[in-house]
């Protein structure tokens, strides 16, 4: 129990470190720009103490959720003073107003790179992706009753060895079976089950692709019975010998490449689940009143806290960090959609200016105004309102019928 609200902590804390520092890379944009920075506080509610360094008053507040940076004049419509005016953010030119705006999801890109390297230089990264490299070859295949003897199979003269005669090398990444291209480990098994005797198989090694003939054996296996989930049957399937990499491993030198690489396919996947994030939804009602939770139904700071210490309790590290990576990923690009309050959305303004001003140019006419944000307030309005909704409901599951890693 200790672990676990230890766990729970150490994510929650985790979190309001992210949403703190992207408040700081907010901050340090406009100052390195010459923007005015009011203030810059960690937390809300009741203040607990401030201080002031230069222009900027510092300080921490009592609600350790979220934060935010007050920079003078971030619309037109802001009041500012007379000695904040001619600094006032508005005032810079447009690529400069989109990198302060785009800082804050920047610096979640930034922290979830620097995470996803510790582990990939000390712990490795996990095979998310399912790429069918093979680990290790196998001895022999034999016939097995149980899991345990299919794990630990003790070999004997003459037991075939498929894969170990057929060429296959640990660090081969399996790209074609019987000439069909396989991009992960399920696709390989699905191709290699039915099959028995010779199949083509092609491996990329060392950066080149190599053609090889495997003998597919036909063995004996325990697996999940469909008709009675708690029980197994043994069938026959096709085996070559191999075992897949669920983990990837790399020099202090190799990690960054192996971190770039794993950040772009969670760039991928927080991109789609933002798309899936509407019909979701409704699922996350059932799972209210009393539905099975779907563990791919979005989660609150609550539940992700929870699966956080779920994770450290088990001893399940890695688990722990990639869900931390993923929550600054997530956010990152959330934060950047053309919606109003969020910073996507007065990035979407500041563009629409310049682009509308650039037009006026061409027929003759003077720069127009500045958007009126009081006219876009309905739509910002129903927008809060449909997110504070979300994370009501989302918050309300993870409370009582949240997810759990078993």
């Amino acid at each position: 129990m200790l672990a676990y609200i230890f766990g729970v902590v150490l994510f929650a804390l985790g979190i309001c470190v992210s949403v703190a520092l992207h408040e700081a890379g907010h901050m340090l944009a406009a100052k390195a720009f010459g923007m005015k920075v009011r203030r810059y506080f960690v937390g809300f509610g009741p203040k607990v103490f401030s201080f002031r360094r230069g222009e900027t008053e510092y300080g921490l507040k009592w609600i350790p959720l979220g934060g935010f940076c007050d920079i003078a004049g971030m619309t037109a419509l802001d009041e500012v003073t007379p000695a904040e005016a001619p600094r006032a953010m508005w005032r810079f030119k447009t690529w400069k107003r989109t990198v302060v705006l785009a800082a804050g999801s920047v610096t979640h890109f930034i922290l979830g790179f620097i995470v996803l390297f510790a582990m990939a230089a000390t712990m490795g990264l996990p095979n998310i992706t399912g790429q069918p490299q093979i680990e290790s070859v196998s001895n022999c295949v034999r016939d097995a009753q149980t899991a345990a003897e299919f794990a630990n199979p003790v070999c004997q003269p003459g037991d075939a060895a498929p894969a170990k005669n057929g060429g296959l090398l640990p660090g081969d990444r399996i790209v074609s079976v019987d000439g069909t291209p396989t991009s992960n480990y399920d696709e390989v098994t699905t191709k290699i089950r039915p099959r028995s005797g010779p199949l083509p198989v092609e491996v990329e090694r060392d950066g080149k692709v190599v053609p090889l003939t495997i003998d597919v054996v036909q063995v004996s296996r325990p697996v999940t019975d469909p008709a009675n989930p708690s029980q197994e049957k043994i069938v026959k399937l096709g085996s070559i010998g191999v075992t897949f990499a669920t983990t990837f491993h790399y020099t202090p030198v190799s990690a960054i490449g192996g971190a770039a690489t794993f950040t772009g396919d969670m760039f991928v996947n927080a991109w789609e689940r933002l798309l899936e994030f509407p019909q979701r939804i409704p699922a996350v009602v059932k799972a209210i009143f009393g539905g099975e939770r779907d563990p791919n139904t979005p989660v609150s700071v609550v539940g992700a806290s929870r699966i956080g210490g779920e994770a450290v309790e088990a001893g399940l590290w890695p688990l722990f960090l990639i869900l931390l990576a993923s929550l600054n990923f997530f956010v990152g690009v959330f934060n950047l959609l053309p919606l109003l309050p969020l910073d996507g959305g007065h990035i979407a303004v500041t563009w629409y200016e310049r682009v509308r001003d650039w037009l006026r140019k061409l027929r003759g006419r003077a720069a127009g105004g500045p958007v009126d944000y009081t006219k876009l307030s309905t739509v910002t309005v129903v927008l809060v309102f449909i997110g504070g909704a979300v994370t009501l409901l989302t918050v309300t599951a993870d409370i009582v019928n949240p997810i759990r890693l078993q």
